[in-house]
């Protein structure tokens, strides 16, 4: 290039789409791998080895004296972490934790913080050296057992794992957040980890079932209580779980006065107790718990205590439960068992994560044992030498007096002797007290005991049972030396904190009513009555409305809204507002987040979603679908399917059955079909169902009955005509047939409405068009045959109609005023019943 020539620049054309991607790609995994992850074999990241191979060569260990912190937060930025020195020193402070870590790497001297998240003292304040646990982490690390790398700046060397005789990775957990996943894994009880070690190498084909047995789960240095061993066997089975974990409380009585006590004396892991007090005075200063006089911190030095007074006449457990809801007693514990296995992040079970780090330990300890091996056989080679020079004693001293130098002396006894340089050096340097008999045979003794000692690792390498029995020996070392008892407590019951916690279980009587709306009352509201009583009205209701539906139930118990659009609705009976005797209550669309035009079908009242009870459904074309009413214990805020309707269907009737039932079917045109329950086989929650009844043309199925023994079926038309018929009239058929005449309709009595099966005691509604209602009872209506068109109900006036049929749940017996002073007195009496369920 001459001077005057402009330099040639090199410009290379790059996708930016690509350059960001591989660019990002570097970055993410240098943060995965350098900074934020744990490698399974000694469970460090790279910054907590580094403090700690610091300290090793700082020669803080734990019987020597401390060093201020500040000193090892610059040897390890200086050398190894080219990072901040907060976060190293915050590294530190995290290892000397002993509520932070279980099993605490680092011992402190000075303030390293609390419980309360009070911070620690500034690293030139405090003081520390290695915990006596963390000589297991680094011992053999000068045997050439792990591999070294350089430091940042390639002028020293570092380990990149530690030898780690402690399965660290899993008895302290470890926590991080790298790009695009992170790391959640608990701490554990080293004597259960290490007997699930000693299980894996005694039988390599244990499952993770087997595991758990020895290990029961994790074991926070907080102590507190885990609550249900579902998450924990998820975590070990797929690397993934969530645990629900408590604070320890206890309710006690006060010594002084009629009031209890709440103490609280463990938290879950990593919950600030500071804040946990301010938390709960916030609920009470907000009204949100309002059972408690007074809050108190006493703990100390000696324990955790938490002091929660209540109020006279509150029930303490009902005021914990309400703490374990709104506070952080309880919290959930994501596990994410994920760490660095060959330099990549890999999700991994209980059972992996064992057998990786008994992998780790068998390559240390075949690493060392070669190592002892190249070491015993150097020395045996120089004893050799030694012993052929003490084996020629005279002629060896003769023949280095002979010699003009050193280096004459050595060829000289390296040709005459047949020996190496290294045996003839080691000659020469030998001093002359090594020549007494004394020393001779201590040579002697030495060397026998070297060729032992070959013949001994020689062993080893050669066989992987006597590797494994070191492993297993030095792991038995480790749990008698560190091993203690399970903090944490593990219990069965696992339940997420609900409401239905906070509220006492008592029976309740359900009012619902035609136009919709609902409220619960207490069943003492209902006092028991003799013949002859007047009854007592649970809701006053317009003229237009009537109370449709009447049932008791407890307050923890469900209650399923099932719409004509094929969709169930889920209520807890507590959620159900509670009104006074004759309120009419709250509208059942203010309560389930159902569509304005979606019409509630039926309620059914649940107590336990068992797999032997099944719901029956039929639709307005004639469909039915019989699914276990188990299928409908999770619905969702927005509801579920509870039947897969066609366009233009629409489901018509619901009820419970046993699975042993007789199925009645009523169509508009007059005609049904009965048969049994088990022709209709047991379908999944979203099914579309199989063929009730064939219809004809226009017409459509109006009513569904399960029907009982001595039962009669009332039948209603339009035109305000109905009759009742003796169910044994209606012979069982096979599913999915035109039926039988059920009534006849003709123009004079229309078509049919709706069918009820009835008793004589049942008390009937009918609703017309224009709002007009008819009460009557049943025994006003004639027991007649199937094909007839029934009598005279009701005169309808022209352009108006029968819309619906129902009975009426609350009965009135005010014609029957006239009782006797033994009636009288039984209705004053105060005496609880169940009201009818309905």
């Amino acid at each position: 290039m001459t001077p005057n020539e402009e330099p040639r620049i090199s410009v290379a054309s790059v996708n930016i789409e690509e350059e960001m991607k591989t660019s990002y790609l570097d970055y993410a995994m240098s943060v995965i791998v350098g900074r934020a992850l744990p490698d399974v074999r000694d469970g460090l990241k790279p910054v907590h080895r580094r403090a700690l191979f610091a300290m090793s060569d700082l020669g803080l260990a734990h019987n020597k004296a401390y060093k201020k912190s500040a000193r090892v937060v610059g040897d390890v930025i200086g050398k190894y972490h080219p990072h901040g020195d907060v976060a190293v020193y915050d590294t530190i402070v995290r290892m000397a934790q002993d509520f932070s870590m279980r099993y605490p790497l680092v011992d402190g001297q000075g303030n390293f913080g609390s419980v309360d998240g009070d911070p620690p003292a500034a690293m030139r304040y405090t003081e520390i050296r290695m915990a006596k646990i963390t000589d297991e982490m680094l011992a053999d690390l000068d045997k050439d057992t792990v591999e070294f790398g350089p430091n940042y700046d390639e002028s020293m060397v570092e380990p990149l794992v530690l030898p780690a005789r402690i399965p660290n990775l899993l008895v302290n957990g470890s926590s991080g957040i790298a790009v695009g996943m992170a790391t959640n894994i608990p701490p554990h009880n080293l004597r259960e980890i290490i007997d699930g070690l000693v299980m894996l190498i005694d039988s390599p084909e244990s499952t993770v079932f087997d595991l758990m047995r020895v290990i029961k789960g994790p074991d926070f240095p907080t102590a507190g209580i885990i609550h249900g061993r579902r998450g924990i066997e998820e975590a070990y089975l797929h690397g993934r779980g969530i645990l629900q974990v408590r604070g320890r409380a206890e309710v006690v009585p006060m010594e002084r006065g009629s009031r209890d006590s709440i103490i609280i004396s463990e938290l879950p892991y990593m919950v600030n107790k500071a804040r946990l007090v301010e938390k709960i005075a916030e609920l009470v200063r907000d009204k949100k718990i309002t059972g408690i006089s007074e809050i108190r911190d006493e703990s100390d030095r000696r324990g955790m205590r938490v002091v929660i007074e209540l109020k006279r006449g509150e029930i303490g457990t009902v005021i914990l439960n309400q703490l374990y809801k709104h506070t952080s007693m309880q919290t959930s514990f994501g596990i994410i068992m994920l760490a660095l296995v060959n330099n990549q992040p890999r999700v991994m079970n209980i059972k992996t994560a064992l057998s990786l780090f008994i992998a780790h330990r068998k390559d240390v300890v075949v690493r060392r044992t070669r190592f002892e091996l190249r070491k015993a056989e150097e020395r045996a080679h120089i004893l050799e030498g030694l012993k052929i020079a003490l084996d020629n004693l005279d002629a060896v001293i003769k023949l280095i007096r002979q010699a003009t130098d050193p280096e004459t002396a050595r060829n000289g006894l390296m040709v005459n002797f047949g020996l190496s340089q290294l045996q003839a050096q080691a000659i020469l340097d030998m001093r002359l007290q090594r020549l007494t008999g004394l020393e001779r045979d201590k040579i002697i003794a030495e060397y026998k005991e070297i060729l032992q000692t070959i013949e001994r690792l020689r062993a080893v390498l050669a066989s992987d049972s006597l590797v494994m029995g070191i492993i297993k020996e030095e792991f038995r070392v480790i749990r008698e030396s560190y091993g203690d008892l399970r903090r944490t407590e593990i219990v069965d019951e696992s339940a997420d904190m609900s409401i239905e916690d906070l509220i006492a279980e008592e029976e309740v009587v359900i009012t619902i009513s035609h136009t919709g709306y609902i409220k619960r009352n207490p069943v003492t509201l209902y006092r028991s009555q003799k013949r002859g009583g007047k009854g007592k009205i649970g809701m006053e209701t317009k003229e237009e409305d009537f109370v449709e539906r009447l049932f008791s139930a407890s307050t923890h118990d469900y209650l399923l809204f099932f719409t004509d659009r094929g969709r169930v609705y889920w209520l807890k009976v507590y959620q159900v507002p509670e009104a006074g005797r004759t309120a009419r209550g709250k509208a059942i669309v203010n309560l389930i987040n159902k569509a304005p035009d979606e019409q509630v079908t039926a309620v059914m009242p649940v107590r336990e979603f068992s797999a032997n009870t099944f719901v029956m459904m039929a639709t307005s074309a004639g469909t039915v679908k019989r699914t276990a009413l188990s299928a409908y214990s999770n619905p969702r805020v927005a509801g579920i399917i509870a039947v897969n309707l066609k366009e233009g269907d629409s489901l018509i009737g619901v009820s419970s059955t046993t699975g042993e039932s007789d199925v009645l079917l009523a169509t508009s045109d007059g005609m049904s079909i009965r048969f049994r329950e088990d022709d209709v086989r047991d379908m999944g929650r979203t099914a579309t169902g199989v063929r009730g009844v064939k219809l004809r043309n226009g017409d459509r199925v109006v009513g569904m009955e399960i029907l009982a023994p001595d039962t009669t079926i009332l039948s209603v038309t339009e035109n305000g005509f109905g009759k009742r018929t003796n169910a044994s009239e209606y012979r069982i058929q096979t599913r999915g047939g035109n039926g039988v005449i059920n009534i006849k309709t003709t123009k004079r009595n229309g078509s049919v409405v709706g069918i009820i099966s009835v008793d004589d005691t049942d008390e009937l509604m009918m609703i017309t068009s224009s709002g007009k209602i008819l009460r009557m009872n049943v025994t006003d209506v004639s027991v007649i045959g199937r094909n007839t068109q029934g009598v005279k109900f009701l005169n309808v006036t022209e352009g108006d109609h029968v819309v619906s049929i129902t009975k009426l749940a609350e009965k009135d017996d005010s014609a029957l005023e006239d009782t006797s002073e033994e009636d009288a007195a039984d209705v004053d009496s105060g005496q609880a019943v169940d009201p009818p369920e309905v």
